[in-house]
């Protein structure tokens, strides 16, 4: 138990988690006297905080550009209006931290999108393919292949077959061989997500335990990810890439991964401070064009809270 009566939340172990929890409890003694304990613990630990506070400030300019546009939203002066403020600039510490890999991204990219932004892209043969939010593909086309690679997120193929001229969709080792048809891929650490809404398609991958190279038809799912059994499945048809509808629907999912399909739709951070929370399975159907108000629900089914510090931070945790 905290000194507030409530129950008592699992202890941070870095400086970005230490800074979700003040965030959090900015008024917490307790809290207060943990992390002070913390930071003086290890000269490791100083050296992480010290780095944190050296990037806010250098994005302080950056915030207040920021928060000028959205002055009417950003929380009252005080202690929790102090804290907030460095909520939003521990956002954009974040986001150049993470700035490197997306610029990379970018650079290899054809195409791609940015936050909450859904594009159709035709493709030279006269495919097309729906750009999901923050998504990115690398197409390679020639007189006898047509390939394309999904850097990053979610995308909607239609292809046109072509039989002399086969197309092929490539992430993080597992490729998806069209045999004339639409389907959905989203990229996942160490594999892929797959979906079919029409016509028949071919999954290898050769990184899975066991291998697999399979057909899946309309209707039909397969989760391929490295040094794992494949997850198969079926599921009604208009149900695939009900993203291009607005509509986010799960099954049994964990809310970590709910969660995590919500992010390309927030323009912001979401931070999910409780492991207990962060495992529990939800099934619902969830409006992908109000992220805020999707996790709300997710905290409602759970009987936790959510907590906005600013317009850009969420966060849900136990009450």
């Amino acid at each position: 138990m905290n000194e507030a009566g409530g129950p008592a939340l699992p202890q941070p172990r870095k400086a970005s988690e230490w800074m979700v929890a003040l965030l959090e409890m900015p008024d917490d003694p307790d809290l207060r006297r943990r992390f002070e304990a913390w930071l003086s613990a290890d000269p490791a630990h100083a050296v992480d905080w010290n780095e944190v506070s050296t990037t806010i400030t250098a994005l302080e300019d950056l915030r207040q550009e920021r928060s000028d546009r959205t002055k009417a939203d950003v929380p009252p002066p005080g202690r929790r209006g102090r804290w907030a403020a460095l909520g939003v600039m521990t956002a954009m510490a974040a986001a150049i931290a993470f700035a490197a890999p997306g610029l990379m991204t970018r650079i290899q990219a054809d195409h791609w999108t940015s936050v909450a932004e859904q594009r159709t892209v035709t493709l030279p043969d006269g495919s097309s393919v729906q750009l999901a939010p923050e998504t990115a593909i690398d197409v390679a086309f020639d007189h006898r292949h047509r390939l394309v690679r999904l850097l990053k997120g979610e995308a909607l193929f239609n292809v046109l077959h072509q039989s002399e001229r086969p197309f092929s969709v490539e992430a993080n080792g597992v490729e998806v061989v069209d045999i004339g048809t639409a389907f959905d891929v989203r990229r996942r650490t160490g594999g892929m997500d797959v979906a079919v809404l029409e016509g028949v398609i071919e999954v290898t991958s050769a990184s899975s335990t066991p291998p697999v190279r399979e057909r899946l038809q309309a209707g039909d799912w397969m989760r391929a990810v490295a040094d794992k059994p494949a997850e198969r499945g079926r599921m009604p048809v208009e149900e695939v890439a009900a993203w291009t509808r607005k509509r986010l629907v799960v099954k049994n999912q964990p809310v970590a991964e709910i969660v995590d399909a919500l992010r390309p739709y927030f323009d912001g951070f979401i931070f999910v401070r409780d492991e207990t929370i962060a495992r529990e399975r939800l099934t619902g159907v969830y409006d992908l064009s109000n992220p805020v108000e999707a996790v709300h629900a997710i905290a409602r089914a759970q009987g936790a809270s959510v907590v906005q510090v600013s317009p850009w931070i969420l966060i849900l945790s136990s009450r």
